[in-house]
């Protein structure tokens, strides 16, 4: 089994090692790190070896089973479909793909039924979608969902870790956003659209209703940035098309894979990024009814949106597809 990262040297390439490293199911994989041409020639450490960086041109010649894309649309969009072409399965992180009608946006324990083995390019949601749509159980429907997101400064890559860490120290530097991050947050993630929204909150409504197959269910989202390193936190309010028994509800999200409880507020205990940094679940907890709306009740979720929000989600749908057979 070959399986190519691209994007090797970026904050979700290392994560994708590390959750590889972490995974037995991936012990004794055929490693191809691929970077920018910068980066050739260097090493990265996988399993205890020392494995040399090579271009994306290398790593088409190299013929991997899975190609995991983690380099941004641009270079998704030049050469997903040229592995594509070659048999190879591609797992792309970007936003490139997500839209797209036939192309698959899979959440495994969603969805991954999805996915088969005449569609190789196959795309990794928005972090801030993966941790909600998993959240939402679709047992008694949905109607409406209201969202607003509290997203850490590693969503925006290396150069936004930078800015925080040199607002921390006093020290000038490159920045990625247009206001002070540090003690600070602001409404904004990506770029404002006509709508007056932002095309990180466009992506939770339109990739939401992809993955769960509803074009009908409402969706307003507001994207908030906040100077925190672990993760992505959700304020969601979901109403539902039934009624529902707030306990069946609690048992529910309990059994789901990937989900872990923490909601016990006579005990202060609650999801927090602090807690959910380093961990590839997603943390539900502050789970109550909306007593201003019929069937709706409130959410407050947490998750690692460099591991399940992308490396964690990237490398179970690879095991799914070697794992079904579909290579």
């Amino acid at each position: 089994m070959k399986i190519a990262i691209i994007g090797v040297t970026g904050l979700v390439g290392r994560v994708m090692l590390k959750v590889m490293e972490e995974c037995r199911f991936f012990h004794g994989v055929d490693l191809i790190p691929v970077a920018s041409s910068s980066s050739v020639g260097k090493k990265v450490n996988f399993h205890g070896k020392e494995i040399g960086i090579v271009g994306i041109r290398d790593a088409l010649i190299a013929n991997p089973n899975i190609a995991i894309f983690s380099a941004g649309a641009e270079t998704s969009r030049e050469w997903a479909p040229e592995f594509a072409e070659n048999n190879v399965f591609v797992i792309d992180n970007s936003s490139a793909w997500r839209m797209e009608e036939k192309i698959p946006l899979v959440v495994p324990e969603i969805n991954a039924g999805s996915i088969n083995k005449y569609c190789h390019i196959i795309a990794n949601p928005n972090c801030s979608t993966i941790q909600m749509a998993l959240a939402l159980h679709e047992k008694y429907g949905i109607k409406r969902i209201v969202v607003s997101t509290y997203q850490s400064v590693t969503g925006s890559g290396a150069v936004a870790v930078q800015q925080l860490e040199n607002e921390r120290s006093g020290r000038e530097g490159e920045t990625a956003y247009p206001h002070p991050i540090d003690l600070n947050l602001f409404p904004h993630g990506g770029y404002f659209l006509e709508n007056g929204y932002t095309s990180e909150e466009q992506k939770l409504v339109d990739e939401t209703r992809k993955i769960l197959n509803d074009e009908s269910i409402q969706i307003t989202a507001t994207v908030v940035r906040v100077p925190v390193y672990g993760g992505h936190s959700e304020s969601i309010n979901v109403e539902l098309k039934t009624n529902y028994d707030l306990e069946e509800v609690r048992g529910l999200l309990s059994e789901t894979e990937g989900i872990t409880m923490q909601d016990d507020v006579n005990n202060n205990v609650y999801p927090m990024p602090l807690d959910a940094q380093g961990k590839d679940d997603v943390f539900v907890g502050r789970i109550r009814r909306d007593e201003s709306c019929e069937n709706a009740l409130n959410l407050w979720v947490v998750s690692d949106n460099l591991r399940k929000g992308a490396a964690t989600n990237a490398v179970q749908i690879a095991q799914y597809l070697v794992t079904k057979k579909l290579i």
